[in-house]
């Protein structure tokens, strides 16, 4: 009797264990955490995106928090080379639920003209890029063609691409257009913040020239047609603006009266005048750099801010301010504050026309 109930008592035990066990396991599963790429294991991401990475063949998957792709190659432990190619670029941000990511792989290759020949790695597979690459110039007509590796143990396993002349006489050359940037100002955002509206992309323009050869070597070339196959797009970026830049001050104007709330509550009435004096005496006060003539007459330095006069007691040099011309930074003072404080005086160069 006493073995009997220890044997029951025993298999009671295991029962429960067994349920605990299987419980616990739901529970488990039940609150599983959604994998991400952290190295200290996983954590739970409300922000991840899934990132799908090709990498010469291979595929592989990954839930990431990763905001560009060179992050997210980081987080993944995939090592590129700088001659391998990434597309997008390693500074494109990952803006997308589902996020593709494509690897070319360098490769060995020997391009071959006549008796001269380069070795490169190269992660092209257009054969003019690839002689491009190794400094060689393809002209219309000419032909370039994979060849047999005859020599695999001195050479290894490069690609062999040799050149055949076919004695061309115009040459097709592809150039970038760079794109211009548009800023444009928003009321609505922080004076000063920024914004992209529009990503800029650069067009494509298409050269041919004439070639003239004297004993097979190139001696001149002629344009003799220039066409944009692809017009740029231009970027445009949004500044967050006051909206005391509605009313800015002009040369016509000569005086700019408007109403401004101060950080401290208080609503003053500000009054803008403009004067056209060299500032190299003081911009040393508050930049390494020089300062410049914006294109509405305006003097600014470096970092793009108005040059300001103020009461030096309410405003320090250097102190950021608004204007209705933009952002400005306090480098100068004048008799003016002793009548007005609150005056600002800004450089322009709309008296003189000196550039300076």
């Amino acid at each position: 009797m006493k073995l009997s109930r220890k044997i029951d008592r025993a298999l009671v035990l295991v029962i429960t264990a067994t349920i605990l066990l299987f419980f616990g396991c739901l529970i488990k599963l039940g609150g599983a955490r959604t994998f991400a790429d952290s190295e200290e294991g996983p954590v739970i991401n409300h922000d991840a995106k899934y990132v799908t990475f090709y990498d010469n063949g291979n595929k592989l998957i990954v839930k990431t928090e990763a905001k560009t792709v060179a992050e997210a190659l980081k987080r993944t432990g995939i090592i590129v080379n700088t001659e391998d190619k990434v597309e997008p670029t390693l500074d494109t941000a990952i803006d997308a639920d589902n996020f593709f990511i494509n690897i070319y792989r360098a490769r060995p290759v020997i391009i071959k003209d006549g008796t001269n020949y380069k070795y490169l790695m190269t992660a092209s597979y257009d054969v003019k890029t690839i002689a491009m690459e190794a400094d060689f110039v393809v002209y219309d007509g000419d032909e370039i063609n994979l060849m047999p590796n005859m020599n695999f143990l001195e050479i290894g396993a490069a690609e062999i691409y040799q050149i055949v002349r076919n004695g061309g006489q115009t040459l097709t050359v592809e150039e970038e257009v760079p794109f211009n940037e548009e800023r444009v100002k928003d009321y609505n955002m922080a004076p000063g913040s920024l914004e992209v509206r529009q990503l800029g992309e650069v067009g494509m323009r298409k050269l041919v020239y004439e070639v003239f050869y004297i004993n097979g070597v190139e001696v001149s070339r002629n344009l003799i047609s220039d066409e944009v196959v692809r017009e740029p797009v231009t970027k445009i970026v949004a500044v967050g603006a006051s909206a005391i830049e509605k009313k800015p001050l002009t040369a016509a104007m000569g005086r700019n009266r408007y109403t401004v709330t101060l950080a401290d509550g208080r609503i003053i009435e500000r009054q803008e005048t403009y004067y056209d004096l060299p500032m190299s005496g003081v911009i040393g006060f508050c930049s390494e750099g020089g300062y410049s003539v914006r294109a509405d007459g305006v003097k600014v330095d470096v970092d793009g801010y108005v040059l300001v006069a103020a009461d030096l007691s309410r405003y320090p040099r250097c102190s950021v301010v608004e204007t209705s011309l933009g952002l400005g930074k306090v480098y100068d003072t004048g008799t003016f504050v002793q009548t007005n404080p609150e005056q600002f005086d800004l450089a322009t160069d709309w008296t003189n026309r000196d550039g300076r």
